[in-house]
């Protein structure tokens, strides 16, 4: 079976729209994020493009911002259209960095961040009991 155009359209725009608003450097507060000039103009051309607009060039299907999904894809996820299911995550480079390093690596930082936090909890705590609001 084919896409339906309809459904397609609209899950494409909810996910072209949903992996842009992960971008951080879009972020206005941890809720409210905008949308940049470019953003929208590359969602509008994907959705143009995937209609057949020729002028949009040729869709294609890209990890972590659009995917056209079959009826059959759909009716697979239980008919929910949750952009992830679908669009799955953008490719991601790797570091170079070996995965067993990088886990030792980031193990000892959040150690050292607990320590730290630790010490400022305790700080807290004096200073709430010191203006008589400790226990």
């Amino acid at each position: 079976m084919g896409t339906s155009p309809a459904l397609g359209f609209e899950s494409k725009l909810w996910a072209a729209a949903d992996a842009l608003r992960n971008n951080p450097d879009a972020l206005i507060s941890r809720v409210q994020d905008e949308l940049t000039d470019e953003d929208v103009a590359k969602i509008a051309g994907t959705c143009h493009a995937w209609r057949g607009g020729e002028s949009m060039g040729k869709y294609a299907d890209l990890p972590g911002f659009c995917k056209s999904a079959t009826l059959d894809e759909i009716r697979k996820h239980g008919h929910v259209l949750t952009p992830g299911r679908y669009v799955g995550a953008e490719a991601v480079e790797d570091d170079g960095e070996p995965f067993d390093e990088k886990m030792r690596r980031l193990a000892a930082t959040l150690r050292q961040q607990q320590a730290e936090a630790a010490k400022l909890d305790a700080a807290i705590a004096a200073n709430l009991k010191e203006l008589g609001y400790g226990e």
